[in-house]
């Protein structure tokens, strides 16, 4: 029988072992090691991105409503009569007067600059009296903080129209039919005879910013009309940017967040390079200088 090759110790065997198994474990700790890097780098940027794009997004929310005034506002109107007077039955006495005030938690209503419509709603009854009394005044004034006029508007208004100055004419053969048919609700409350009239009092107001608005007097001249409640609606007018800003509110903050964000964006890269590159010149500037190029500089 021929002899057998000389047999290999157990440490020969295990050291192929160990540098297999050291390999593996090396690059193991290296994929981790990337691995948590990554990890770090994409936590920094969606922090980084995620910090960006909420100050993008304040920023534009503080320019909307600093510069977007309010669209609509309204407020009911109280009438008294006037007694102030020397006849009695006076017919300058005797009219329905309202005082509102154009001021909310001490501040403007309206805003300088902003044109605006200001309406009157009247909710008044289907009366007799509403049916004949034919063509009144209702006069609009508007009064600065010191007591100054500052405009003043009236408007001819028949006191049967809802939009052109007429009740919308209904037969006596309608208004027995109607009556018949919302009987139940007319009994119960649920239901009146009544039409609410809109009179535009301005159509494009704009307050003056050296007098602005505090006070408005709204006069109804007639000493018969009859009316259930009444407001005073105050629209505003928006053209230019507003009436983008008011109309695609959507596609508005979509293009004002994205700009804002774009150039927060820039800003933070441009620091950060400059940053990086401060850094690459602070070692080059804190190397030493050898004594051969000190006694150089010196003999130049």
């Amino acid at each position: 029988m021929e002899r057998e090759g000389p047999l290999l110790s157990s440490e020969e065997v295990e050291s192929p072992i160990n540098r297999v198994v050291f390999k593996i474990q090396k690059s193991v700790s290296m994929a981790i090691s990337q691995a948590r890097q990554r990890i770090v780098q994409g936590f920094v940027v969606f922090s980084v991105t995620f910090f960006l794009l909420w100050i993008a997004a304040f920023l534009y929310g503080s320019f909307y409503y600093s510069y977007m005034p309010k669209a609509a506002y309204s407020t009911p109107v109280d009438y008294y009569y006037r007694t102030d007077c020397e006849l009695p039955g006076s017919f300058k006495c005797s009219h329905p007067v309202a005082n509102i005030s154009l001021m909310k938690n001490k501040k403007h209503v309206l805003t300088f600059g902003q044109s605006y419509r200001l309406s009157l709603q009247l909710e008044m009854p289907e009366s007799p009296v509403n049916q004949e009394i034919g063509m009144f005044m209702v006069k609009a004034t508007c009064f600065s903080q010191d007591g100054g006029q500052v405009a003043s508007s009236a408007r001819a208004l028949s006191a049967s129209s809802s939009h052109f100055g007429m009740l919308r004419y209904r037969s006596d053969l309608v208004k027995t039919l109607e009556t018949v048919l919302l009987f139940p609700a007319f009994m119960t409350a649920t239901a009146e005879q009544k039409q609410v009239l809109e009179v535009e009092l301005f159509s494009e107001y704009t307050d003056d910013p050296y007098a602005p608005s505090d006070t408005a007097i709204i006069e109804i001249m007639s000493n018969k009309v009859q009316i259930y409640s009444s407001r005073l609606v105050i629209n505003a007018h928006f053209t230019g940017l507003r009436y983008l800003l008011f109309n695609f509110p959507l596609i508005s903050a979509v293009v004002g967040v994205s700009t804002n964000f774009i150039f927060l964006s820039a800003l933070f890269v441009l620091s950060y390079l400059r940053q990086v590159l401060k850094l690459r010149q602070k070692p080059e500037e804190l190397t030493p200088i050898s004594p051969q190029a000190m006694t150089q500089r010196t003999m130049l």
